[in-house]
């Protein structure tokens, strides 16, 4: 499989290792110095970009018949407006917060877990992420997952990126220490116990390991995906 690593930083060399280490071949780098390329020449596209360039990245794919799998965040305020294209172009297209097993296992018992504490008001439900010091944007894309999974099954009507005392938000609080790859926690706090969940990734390699293994899921396909398609999660 040809792959486009659409973003050359952190991520985009541990995904080129993984790839390399499953015998694909690495046919095109992207970054912020490259002007001018042809995605064509790949059969799958691997966005880990920035904010301000990936909407590009991913409609540019669309429109050449190149599959892309985008794992940056920061950009989802045009993430309906990328499906749209997608589907008039008859593209395909997988976005996820974030690629790891681990971590799509953990958003199937946060929402499983949500949906049991819906009815227990006596509960304060709280969500702290912890991530590099060179993560751009914070709330982190997986955070937000578990907090709109959260606010589905609970009274909450939007998350905060602080501490509140407004019952009809769900406050995250974002850390950033050097050399943390994503710590994701989740608290129900009452006054008789507390309940906590949380996943802790190790290195990066679990991210790259899973955008790997879908893209190379979403070659030959048509639409908009996520991981649960990927994953089987969703029959």
């Amino acid at each position: 499989m040809k792959i486009a690593l659409l973003g050359y930083g952190r991520m985009g060399k541990t995904i080129e290792q993984i790839a390399l280490q499953k015998g694909h071949e690495i046919v095109l780098k992207v970054d912020e110095n490259t002007k001018n390329y042809d995605i064509t020449i790949a059969d799958v596209a691997i966005d880990f970009s920035i904010p301000s360039v990936a909407f590009n990245n991913i409609t540019n794919c669309f429109k050449n018949n190149v599959p892309v799998v985008s794992g940056t965040t920061g950009w989802l305020a045009k993430f309906e407006e990328a499906k749209t294209i997608c589907k008039q172009q008859k593209g395909a297209f997988i976005y996820a917060s974030n690629y790891s097993l681990g971590v799509n296992i953990f958003f199937e018992l946060n929402n499983y877990l949500a949906k049991m504490m819906h009815h227990l008001d006596d509960y304060q439900i709280s969500l702290e992420e912890i991530h590099h010091t060179k993560k751009l944007d914070a709330p982190s894309g997986t955070a937000i997952t578990l907090a709109e999974d959260i606010i589905k099954h609970s009274s909450k009507n939007s998350w905060t990126l602080d501490v509140t005392n407004n019952e009809t938000e769900l406050p995250i609080v974002a850390k950033r220490i050097d050399d943390v790859p994503g710590t994701h926690s989740i608290k129900y706090k009452s006054k008789v116990d507390t309940i906590d969940i949380k996943h802790t990734a190790h290195n990066r390699d679990g991210f790259a390991l899973g955008a790997v293994v879908a893209a190379e899921w979403l070659v030959g396909k048509t639409g908009v995906f996520t991981m649960k398609d990927v994953l089987g999660l969703n029959k």
